[in-house]
């Protein structure tokens, strides 16, 4: 989707909007934020052949061909997955993901600012509020326009070879349980990520955990010093304000 330049005269004067209320920077280089332990766990490539990007739901969205990229770009390339790990702690509660990343240029990031499609209602956004992708199976994924496409295809003929099947009880799950017995770190034994090579090509889409679960979960741009984008981050959990002691004492 090409944006307006009506759409685009109107981003530009909203991007103080648009600004991350936390430095994600934190999620990956301190040890630990309002007292949780973090790690940080790389799950393997992802590919993004033509730098057009769209972040969504595997199972609910991502089968929709028309679903849209963030109008911005980025270098076509292979990158790591990066997860931001909450620890298990001491009351039981699982491992949770609190935040992917994509790092494009191996630079510091010095402003994260909402990534869009561009057709988003501005006029109407208010303060603290986000515009973000919907997640109703528990899973996201970081996934380039043409493995988009890819994806779609493997989906159809998967449907028409197994009528009645259900795509993650009858073919993920057992990967994803796979991937939990070949890396248990930071996974349940059903398995919280799986970085799945499309069968027939040589694309890698990393599938993962969206932290708490279901719900509406912001995706950002970092910028560069320059101005230039140079990560993708999705944030599943703020974590000063899920965990912090204002939280607990609620």
């Amino acid at each position: 989707m090409t944006p307006t330049n009506e759409w685009l005269s109107l981003w530009k004067r909203q991007r103080e909007k648009l600004k991350c209320p936390v430095d994600l920077n934190a999620y990956f280089t301190l040890p630990e934020i309002a007292s949780k332990q973090l790690a940080v766990m790389d799950i393997g490539p992802c590919s993004i052949p033509t730098g057009q990007i769209l972040v969504r739901d595997p199972l609910y969205y991502l089968g929709n061909i028309e679903e849209q990229p963030y109008f911005q770009t980025v270098p076509a390339g292979i990158y790591p997955t990066e997860v931001c790990v909450v620890k298990q702690d001491e009351e039981g509660d699982c491992a949770r993901y609190a935040a992917v990343r994509l790092r494009f240029v191996d630079v510091p990031a010095v402003r994260f600012e909402e990534a869009l499609v561009g057709n988003e209602d501005l006029l109407e956004m208010g303060d603290d509020e986000f515009f973000g992708f919907n997640v109703d199976a528990g899973l996201a994924c970081i996934c380039d326009k043409r493995v988009h496409q890819a994806f779609c295809d493997f989906v159809g003929q998967w449907h028409k070879e197994h009528p009645g099947d259900n795509l993650y009880d009858d073919y993920f799950a057992n990967l994803f349980a796979e991937s939990f017995r070949q890396n248990p770190e930071y996974q349940r034994d059903g398995g919280d990520w799986l970085n799945w090579q499309i069968p027939d090509t040589e694309y890698h889409l990393p599938i993962f955990q969206s932290g708490f679960g279901d719900g509406a979960y912001p995706v950002y741009w970092g910028y560069d010093e320059k101005g230039e984008i140079c990560q993708m981050i999705i944030q599943f959990i703020d974590i000063q304000l899920a965990y912090g002691e204002e939280q607990t004492e609620d």
